[in-house]
């Protein structure tokens, strides 16, 4: 069973040095939020009955310092030999520049570790140079990336300058990859919530301002049919800050929600002057 990639957002996204340097001062909210997951639907041959699942995910540090990522996935799946249960967890660090991530991801299956990524990703004369500890100490080598942060400044700052389409290369530290991945991204223009939105309540002060519509599509490379096709792609509601919401997630053989439930909103760590 395919286990979701979490900086996906991500989390919730190339990194020239234009984008970036306008999107650098760019202020990214700190917060958690935690997501309700259901089963959207499945082919009929996936064997899956249902799905059910909640994800926390935290956002935090500061322009100065860096960014704390933490997210956990836990679903229930609804087999026909019965119910398995996955948890995913995620930690990672990445450093103001976007120029290092140290990360670690456990990958548990009915509470049993399935697979554990431990490593430090650089950005280092112009490739991404990833050193893993596990699942095997070695080191990979391949074309320049976004990490998670920033990553999601581009996509902030693009959707700013009005550029509705593009694609960029992102590493995460979510998988043991020997490759970047590709992902496309359309942007949509801004948006007011609106009264019936469901997810209004739990926005707070963020339901006052716009959001733009927001959908990803991520590429491992294969071909099938002589055409490349994604490995999945994302749809969601992105506001100013960074907050995702009113995800829904495809893969080949199923798609599943993500709801927003809770919201805490943190104030930005604030930077320590320089000493003289």
């Amino acid at each position: 069973m395919r286990l979701s990639r979490s900086a996906f957002l991500i989390v919730p996204l190339l990194f020239s040095m234009g984008v970036a340097g306008a999107a650098e001062g760019r202020t990214l909210t700190p917060h958690r939020a935690v997501y309700d997951l259901a089963l959207l639907e499945a082919n009929d041959d996936s064997d899956i009955g249902g799905l059910t699942g909640r994800w926390v995910f935290e956002f935090s540090g500061s322009a100065c310092e860096g960014y704390t990522l933490k997210s956990r996935i836990v679903m229930r799946f609804e087999m026909p030999d019965g119910p398995n249960l996955v948890d995913q967890q995620v930690t990672s660090f990445e450093d103001a520049e976007g120029k290092t991530l140290r990360f670690v991801t456990k990958s548990f299956v009915d509470e049993e570790l399935e697979n554990e990524v431990r490593g430090t990703a650089r950005l280092k004369d112009g490739s991404t140079v990833v050193e893993y500890e596990q699942p095997e100490r070695t080191e990979k080598k391949f074309a320049p990336t976004l990490f998670p942060t920033a990553q999601l400044r581009e996509l902030l700052g693009k959707a700013e300058a009005g550029e509705r389409f593009y694609q960029s290369a992102i590493f995460d530290g979510t998988e043991f990859a020997d490759k970047a991945v590709l992902v496309s991204v359309v942007v949509g223009d801004p948006k007011p919530v609106s009264d019936d939105d469901p997810e209004k309540k739990v926005l707070g002060d963020l339901a006052k301002d716009d959001f733009r519509p927001v959908t990803a599509a991520y590429f491992d490379g294969e071909e099938a049919e002589g055409e490349e096709t994604s490995d999945y792609n994302v749809s969601f509601k992105l506001h100013e800050g960074g907050v995702q919401r009113d995800m829904v997630i495809r893969y080949a053989d199923y798609s599943m929600t993500a709801k927003l439930v809770d919201l805490s909103v943190f104030k930005p760590e604030p930077c320590e002057p320089e000493k003289g």
